[in-house]
């Protein structure tokens, strides 16, 4: 296989509301029904207001970006044939009257085993899957990947404003998801069985009750033969998660190279790894940002141009460095989601204007 053209595949999380009042609507099955009319297979989430799309695996980030770009339209259109309104948010901006779990077996027993934690669910991601050989490659690349999680959630944070206000933080999301037990950075493995040994533990201590509630923000996929990224919040364009899926994939692509060569992965601390978390949470593309590698404080951005600079010659064998170079200076430019959220809230004070941002972007270049 030509690394540089490794397999990618996306899963996109999103928020269906009243498009009257912006506020969380439980109709996902109503929608995922609709979008099986026109042969799209809508997958439910653990809230009745949130449904999730999956891409084809792809080689080529053109057709990745195509095929996003498609499915968010035609399932902003199912969601409009519901009375619902399709948003690509990490969080409701407006106060939710409630999160209703949905009605599947597994959903319900999360619900009855976690609590609130399931009913004030409601959060909203971005999974990049990428094709890996094994599971020990896996989790090898998954200790390489550790380092940059920060730098992505930065870049992609999209949850600025909760329940009518700012929060203070670019990705609110990402405070909030770390109440379960199992999400955050994955520890530092030393092998396959060392994460396969801590998974075991999880279950039998109750603090997952499967192997898909494994939630850190890097692991090798339950479902698929890939490594999958979990990190970001649902990015706000289909631009800004094609730009995530370039990077994920070049990152993947550098350190399976590292590890050919017997280059194992910085044992990055974890006190340091929260740090720069909090930091990129905090923060988003402004201001600045913890190095994972050396622990010094540096702006974001600059850690971001350092990102790029490591997985160049992967973006050049792959072919995607032009449409990684203008969609990064695109996003430096207007800035992110959280960003545009805060303007939008600051400039008359209507949590309305953000949910106007937010739908927008949602469908930005999806005509």
């Amino acid at each position: 296989m030509d690394d540089g053209r490794l397999t990618v595949g996306v899963e996109e999380e999103f928020l269906l509301v009243d498009p009257r009042t912006g506020e969380p609507l439980a109709r996902n099955v109503e929608v995922a029904r609709t979008a099986e009319e026109i042969g799209v297979d809508l997958q439910l989430e653990l809230t009745r207001c949130q449904v999730e799309t999956s891409t084809a695996v792809h080689t080529d980030i053109g057709a990745l970006h195509r095929q996003l770009r498609e499915l968010r339209r035609d399932i902003a259109a199912c969601a409009e044939r519901n009375d619902a309104r399709l948003l690509a948010v990490g969080i409701p901006p407006t106060v939710p009257h409630e999160f209703p779990v949905t009605d599947t077996p597994r959903y319900q027993r999360i619900a009855e085993n976690f609590g609130m934690l399931a009913h004030e669910q409601g959060l909203s991601g971005c999974h990049v899957h990428v094709g890996v050989p094994d599971a020990e490659t896996a989790v090898q690349v998954s200790n390489h990947l550790r380092p940059w999680l920060p730098q992505l959630l930065a870049m992609t944070a999209n949850s600025a404003i909760y329940r009518g206000t700012e929060t203070g933080f670019a990705s609110w999301r990402s405070i909030l998801w770390r109440r379960w037990p199992s999400a955050g950075p994955p520890p530092y493995f030393e092998s396959a069985r060392d994460y396969e040994a801590m998974v075991a533990m999880m279950l039998n201590s109750g603090s997952i009750l499967d192997k898909q509630m494994v939630y850190w923000d890097v692991r090798p996929s339950v479902s698929f033969p890939t490594v999958e990224v979990r990190v970001s919040d649902i990015p706000a364009t289909v631009e800004e998660t094609a730009l995530l899926a370039a990077l994920v994939r070049a990152i993947v692509v550098t350190a399976r190279k590292s590890l050919a060569a017997g280059q194992i992965a910085p044992p990055v601390p974890a006190e340091v790894l929260r740090a720069a978390y909090w930091k990129a949470a905090r923060s988003g593309l402004d201001g600045d940002g913890v190095d994972p590698y050396d622990s010094n404080v540096a702006p974001v951005r600059d850690l971001l141009f350092r990102l790029i600079e490591h997985v160049a010659p992967a973006l050049d064998e792959a072919g995607d460095r032009q449409f990684v170079d203008e969609a990064f200076a695109h996003l430096l430019a207007r800035g992110n989601g959280a960003h545009r959220q805060v303007a939008a809230l600051r400039a008359r004070g209507e949590i309305d204007d953000v949910v106007e941002e937010v739908a927008r972007a949602t469908l930005e270049g999806c005509d």
